[in-house]
C-alpha cells in the first residue's frame, strides 16, 4: 500500500523517535566499557598511569613500601623506581631521560634542575649516624674516632648529598678523615660496612635502621650533625603530569608520611 504524504511524515517521526533511545543505550555502553578500564582512572580520583620516579638511593627501602601502598590505593597506577645518588639523578634529568617525578636527598641538587621541575615540596628529613660492624668491634663512639688512621673509613663522594653532609660535619668539628674509598651513593657506603670491607662509614640514620641486623649505628649529637632535606617535584616533561602531581602530593599525606616516619625519616 502506498502512503500518503502525511502518512510518510508520521512514519519518519516514529522511526526517529525509536532511534533516540537506541543511541542513548549505545552511549551508556561505551561509557561503561571505558569507565571501568584501569587506564581511565582510580578509585581515589587520581588518573591512572605508569609513573617513573627518580629517587635518592637512601629512599630505596621506604619507597618500595610506599610504592606498594600507593598502587594498592590507586588501582591502575604502576610505579617504577630508579634509585641512585642525587647527582646521578640530576644528570639524568638534564640529559632528558624520560621520567615523571624526581626526589633528591638535598635541596641543592633539586635546584640544579629547577627549569625542568615543578615547585618542589620537602617530604622528609634525615640525619647522619656512624655505621659500624655489628657489635661495634672497633669501638667507634664518636666522630673523633674516625680520624684513627688504623680504622678503615668509607664516605660518600663529595658530590653526593651524603658526602656533602659528611664533609660539613667533619669540617665543623675540625676532624681530618682519610677514607679508604669514596662511594657514588650512601647505600654503597652502607654495603661496604655490611660486608666488612670497611670498619665504619657515615650514612643516614634510616640506612642503618634498614640493616640493623648487620650494622650498629652510633648516634651523632644534633649540635654536631647535619639535617638532610628531601624535596620531591614533578618533571615538566612528564607525559603523566596529573598522575605525577597526585603521587607527589600523596607523599605529604598522612598515609605517605606514616610510611616515611615508620622507616625513621623525620617530619618535613
Amino acid at each position: 500500500m502506498t502512503l500518503a504524504p502525511a502518512g510518510r511524515r508520521t512514519a519518519a517521526v516514529l522511526a526517529a523517535a525509536l532511534l533516540v533511545p537506541l543511541a542513548a543505550c549505545g552511549s551508556d555502553d561505551t561509557k561503561k566499557d571505558t569507565g571501568g578500564s584501569p587506564a581511565s582512572g582510580s578509585a581515589s580520583g587520581a588518573p591512572a598511569a605508569n609513573l617513573t620516579v627518580l629517587a635518592a638511593a637512601s629512599l630505596t627501602d621506604v619507597f618500595k613500601k610506599a610504592g606498594a601502598a600507593y598502587e594498592k590505593s590507586h588501582p591502575g597506577t604502576k610505579l617504577t623506581f630508579s634509585f641512585a645518588g642525587s647527582q646521578e639523578l640530576v644528570a639524568q634529568v638534564s640529559q632528558g631521560s624520560p621520567a615523571d617525578v624526581l626526589v633528591t636527598a638535598d635541596t641543592k641538587s633539586m635546584d640544579k634542575v629547577r627549569v625542568d621541575t615543578g615547585t618542589p615540596a620537602i617530604i622528609a628529613k634525615n640525619r647522619l649516624v656512624i655505621a659500624t660492624g655489628e657489635g661495634n668491634p672497633h669501638k667507634v663512639y664518636d666522630l673523633k674516632d674516625l680520624a684513627d688512621t688504623k680504622l678503615k673509613v668509607v664516605l660518600a663522594a663529595p658530590e653526593v648529598p651524603a658526602g656533602k653532609y659528611s664533609k660539613q660535619i667533619l669540617d665543623k668539628q675540625k676532624i681530618a678523615v682519610k677514607p679508604v674509598s669514596q662511594e657514588p651513593n650512601v647505600r654503597a657506603v652502607l654495603s661496604k660496612v655490611e660486608l666488612g670491607e670497611a670498619d665504619a662509614g657515615l650514612v643516614y640514620r634510616t640506612d642503618a635502621e634498614s640493616a640493623k641486623d648487620k650494622v650498629d649505628a652510633v648516634e651523632i649529637p644534633d649540635d654536631q650533625n647535619a639535617v638532610a632535606q628531601y624535596p620531591a617535584a614533578t618533571l615538566k616533561e612528564s607525559k603523566n603530569a596529573e598522575a605525577a602531581t597526585a603521587f607527589v602530593a600523596w607523599l605529604s599525606s598522612p598515609e605517605g608520611q606514616k610510611i616515611l616516619q615508620d622507616a625513621g625519616f623525620q617530619k618535613p
